[in-house]
């Protein structure tokens, strides 16, 4: 999948919506999907509930009641935006396989329950996961602490040991819609040279297990500590820093440029690894490409950061 973000006009917490997406991702999942989490869980679906959040999938958090009458809470994810499934058929399929690698560790992430990847029980491509405590944070109270905590979840995430088959799919970079330099860029040369790392060989290493799309709104609080990593669609495996620069990105975003360097200043410290600027180039040209002709809000510190990387890389002047 290309870019999955306009950095451009989406707000820095999820997306906006209109009244087509909120009726085909939180509307009352059909009665075929109910069926299918009932035949799953050997119970009687007995309320649904939206949950908010990004717009590649439906997610609903289903109570169902057990033989006996115990009621125990669920969350279903069906993907139904066709596009998605056209460009993707395998992406429930993938986080079904980042599901089970994370069971056997520390990362506090849902328990898989069933997976349809295909459809042909639940409709569309979907999974049935645990349903993990906790809530959104995008306003801590004590910044450092907060920044501090979800640096420290990376670490397990990266250590996370890979058997022989473990169907998570290397890492890509998003391809920019248009490789033509956005016009708006007042320094046009670093969009060409940041293109050629781009397509050049990846600059970090080693691969290791990496969420790929890892940011405050994949993370769950409780009491002040995280209490869980969810959307594994994204998975991959890849260099470490990547995800480092996805939330790096999308703290520039929420806060300002001395949040993300904190963040990224504390995962160093944690993990006695430095962030590389290859990962900071790759993710870069898909910021800057997004909403092509609309400079994004924070135009002038993306430029320099590009500017930062690639003078780091190639040692030429910024």
């Amino acid at each position: 999948m290309s870019g999955q973000h306009n950095w451009s006009a989406s707000p820095p917490h999820g997306f906006d919506e209109t009244a087509e997406t909120r009726r085909l991702l939180r509307s009352r999942p059909p009665a075929e999907a109910r069926s299918w989490v009932e035949a799953v869980m050997g119970g009687a679906v007995i309320r649904t509930r939206a949950l908010r959040g990004g717009m590649s999938s439906a997610v609903h958090e289903i109570a169902v009641q057990l033989t006996g009458g115990a009621v125990t809470q669920v969350v279903l994810r069906r993907y139904v935006r066709p596009e998605v499934n056209l460009e993707e058929p395998d992406i429930a399929e993938r986080e079904q396989h980042a599901l089970q690698l994370t069971e056997a560790t520390d990362i506090p992430t849902p328990r898989l329950l069933g997976c349809d990847p295909t459809g042909t029980d639940a409709g569309v491509p979907s999974l049935l996961m645990s349903r993990l405590p906790g809530r959104l944070v995008w306003s801590p109270t004590h910044m450092e602490v907060w920044l501090r905590r979800l640096a420290a979840v990376l670490a397990p995430i990266h250590a996370t040991p890979l058997p022989a088959q473990h169907g998570i799919r290397p890492f890509a970079p998003y391809e920019p819609e248009r490789w033509d330099p956005p016009p708006w860029l007042r320094r046009p040369s670093l969009w060409s040279r940041a293109v050629d790392i781009f397509h050049g060989p990846v600059l970090d290493a080693p691969n290791v297990f990496i969420h790929r799309d890892y940011h405050p709104g994949n993370v769950l609080w409780r009491r002040g500590r995280v209490a869980g990593v969810v959307d594994w669609q994204a998975a991959s495996i890849g260099p470490a820093s990547i995800d480092v620069g996805f939330c790096r990105l999308n703290l520039l975003r929420r806060f300002d440029f001395q949040v993300a360097a904190r963040f990224t200043d504390l995962c160093e410290d944690l993990t006695h690894t430095r962030y590389h600027p290859w990962a900071e180039v790759v993710l870069l040209v898909d910021v800057l490409d997004s909403g092509h002709d609309t400079p994004p809000r924070d135009q002038e510190t993306l430029e320099g950061m590009l500017a930062r990387a690639l003078a780091e890389l190639t040692g030429t002047p910024r």
